[in-house]
Parts: structure tokens; C-alpha cells; sequence
């Protein structure tokens, strides 16, 4: 028998430790071994995943058993290691508890596939979510779900969701293009010292409905003359704010035709 053999029949019976040595050895044969034997616990279980260098095919094979995975610690190291496989990421990620998806989401490196997936579960989760939940996610979750929670409108979450640091531009003006949004989406974001900055999210609010019109008239001497000749349209804002804004590019097409100099800086 070689001493590969001895040293895979030993890694199948072997306890205290050797067996906790054995944790640490470099042939893939005799760890898939170690796998075999009925004194490896928890414990030694989760040591063996803490190896970064653990081989993909110690891996696989722990994420195709399913006795291993009965243990939710052994599945979220599995989930979280550098090497996990693809296809038992995908699977074993539906099962991560609420705020071990959202550190999954938020752990730099991750495949933007496995990331995907871990958002879409919070998303799908929402609806069932009691409100502290929701809160914790709103300053804490990945900027898609602090984008759903502010197109969620409940008033206690929308201010937090706004100041969630992953929340982008474009998943904001994701929220603000819905044709019907709560008052209190629109309010918070419009009275939000950043997002209120915006210049592209100040034109979002002056073409949404449910903007009211002293916010609409506040934004209006920002806004671009073009951006204003687009937004006076026919059918993008209603009938009496289309008043308001013809008046606006009148007053500054009058003011560039006195001071045509001064054109470039009236119209940014």
C-alpha cells in the first residue's frame, strides 16, 4: 500500500488530533477521504472550509452532500468561500438567513451572477418583511433593495432607504419614472439635501405628477433651456404646469436676447 493509500484510510478513521491535522493537508484524495469519516463535526467541518486554498473538488463534493449541508453553518461557508462552484452557489444562496445575504451581496469580489442572485432573494423577501427588517435593510441592504424600498413608500423607511450608501442615481430615477408614486417618496426625495442636488433627478421631479408645484417652481431657474423646451411638450407634464413652464423659457429666452453674452451661463 502506498503512503497515499495509508494516508487516505487514516484520514477515514482518524479522530482528535490527527484528524485535526489532517484538516490542513494538501492532497485532494486524502481530504475527499476525511469527508468519509463519521468523527468530522461541525467544527472541523467549518475549519476545513476556512482554507482558502481548499481544492474546488473538496467543495463540490461537500456542496452535493446533503447531510453536510444540514448544518446552516457549513452551508454559509460554503456560500462564502472564494472557490465555491457556480452551481452550488446559485442553489445554496436561497437559503442564507436575511442578513447573511446581504453581506454576501456587499462582499467585494463576488461573481455580479452570484451578487444578482442574493439581490433578487432580498427582493423577493420584501413583501414578507416586518418593518424593522425593512429599516435594517433601507441603511444597510445593497442599493437595488434600497431602491425597491423607497418605490415602497412607507414613510419610516424612505428617508433611511435615501441615505443608504449604495444607492445610486439611476436606481433612484428608476423609482421616479413609475407614473404613480407615494407623496411621501417624492417629498422626502425632493427635501433630500443630495438627491435634491441632482441635476438629473431635479428633472425627474419637475416631470412627475405627484411633485407639488411650489417644488416644481423651486427647481424650474435649474433646470436646462433645452431640457425645459422638452419638458413643455405636449403630454410629458400637466396642462397648468406647462404654463408655468412656457413662462420660464420665455423669461430666459427674453434675458439671452438682452445679454446674449451671457447665454452659456443662463442656460446651464
Amino acid at each position: 500500500m502506498s503512503e497515499l493509500e495509508q494516508e487516505r484510510e487514516a484520514a477515514r478513521v482518524a479522530t482528535g488530533e490527527q484528524l485535526a491535522a489532517l484538516l490542513y493537508h494538501p492532497s485532494a484524495e486524502v481530504l475527499l477521504a476525511l469527508l468519509d469519516n463519521p468523527a468530522l463535526e461541525e467544527a472541523s467541518l467549518s475549519l476545513l472550509l476556512a482554507r482558502k486554498d481548499l481544492p474546488t473538488e473538496i467543495l463540490e463534493e461537500i456542496g452535493r452532500r446533503k447531510a453536510l449541508l444540514k448544518n446552516y453553518s457549513v452551508k454559509r461557508a460554503l456560500v462564502f468561500h472564494p472557490r465555491m462552484p457556480r452551481q452550488h452557489g446559485i442553489r445554496l444562496i436561497r437559503d442564507l438567513y436575511l442578513m447573511d445575504l446581504v453581506r454576501f451581496s456587499l462582499t467585494p469580489g463576488v461573481p455580479a451572477e452570484l451578487k444578482r442572485v442574493a439581490e433578487e432573494q432580498l427582493l423577493a423577501r420584501l413583501p414578507q418583511m416586518a418593518l424593522g427588517q425593512k429599516i435594517t435593510l433601507a441603511r444597510r441592504g445593497p442599493g437595488r433593495v434600497a431602491g425597491a424600498l423607497v418605490a415602497e413608500g412607507h414613510p419610516k423607511v424612505v428617508s433611511i432607504a435615501l441615505n443608504n450608501p449604495y444607492l445610486t442615481e439611476s436606481q433612484l430615477l428608476k423609482v421616479l419614472a413609475r407614473e404613480k408614486l407615494a407623496s411621501s417618496i417624492v417629498l422626502a426625495t425632493a427635501g433630500h439635501k443630495k438627491w435634491s442636488s441632482s441635476y438629473n433627478i431635479r428633472v425627474a421631479l419637475v416631470r412627475h405628477s405627484s411633485t407639488p408645484l411650489a417644488t416644481v417652481l423651486d427647481f424650474l431657474p435649474h433646470i436646462a433651456l433645452p431640457d425645459l423646451r422638452v419638458l413643455a411638450s405636449p403630454g410629458i407634464v400637466a396642462g397648468n404646469l406647462q404654463n408655468y413652464l412656457q413662462a420660464e423659457i420665455q423669461r430666459r429666452s427674453h434675458t439671452t436676447k438682452i445679454h446674449p453674452e451671457k447665454k452659456k451661463a443662463v442656460s446651464d
